[in-house]
């Protein structure tokens, strides 16, 4: 995974409108958090940060007056319309140290024949990762699978380094049956 250099501002004004201000000039008020220090409150460019943010659990090297740390996204907030970010909550971590993320489950393959469906289930895994080596995502593969079979989340290849969080008798994906309806008999409109 590769980090994202952004530039940092501390932030000293707080509130409603202070945070409208940051926005307007095209800055995302963001808080930076962990290893038992006081959270430090900041601005990040918002066209630079919502490009980042465009890959899951990105790690920021964050160049913040003078120091460079680096941190991942722990909540993001989204104005509910327009999308635009509003608000950004970071976590602080150390290169070699262990995390826990959520990664996107991504699907591959074909179902066996007979017009079965997918259902995903869950739609990402906990995992427990080095904060600098977080994968993008996990691919399961459903290929032949029939009617009533499941993965479930300890089933799952797992990225090289990586442990599971999430309980490992979770069902993943699992495939359905189609119900079709009975064509209604031609005598039977009367």
């Amino acid at each position: 995974m590769s980090e994202v250099k952004i530039a940092a501002a501390v932030r000293s004004e707080f509130g409603k409108g202070a945070a409208r201000a940051i926005r307007r000039a095209s800055q995302v008020p963001a808080v930076v958090y962990g290893h038992g220090s006081e959270p430090v409150h900041i601005t990040l460019p918002s066209h630079e940060l919502a490009l980042a943010l465009r890959t899951p659990n990105v790690l920021l090297s964050l160049d913040l007056d003078g120091t460079n740390e680096l941190a991942i996204p722990k909540a993001i907030q989204r104005d509910a319309i327009k999308g635009f970010l509003v608000h950004v909550d970071l976590l602080l971590v150390k290169r070699g140290e262990k995390v826990t993320v959520e990664i996107p489950v991504q699907t591959e393959g074909e179902l066996a024949p007979g017009g079965n469906l997918l259902e995903n289930v869950l739609s990402t895994l906990s995992l427990e990762a080095e904060a600098t080596h977080l994968p993008e995502s996990v691919t399961i593969s459903v290929e032949g699978l029939e009617a009533g079979a499941s993965v479930l989340a300890k089933d799952v290849t797992l990225p090289k380094g990586s442990s599971l969080v999430t309980d490992a008798d979770a069902v993943v994906v699992q495939v359905v049956a189609t119900q079709a309806e009975e064509p209604a008999a031609e005598g039977d409109e009367a």
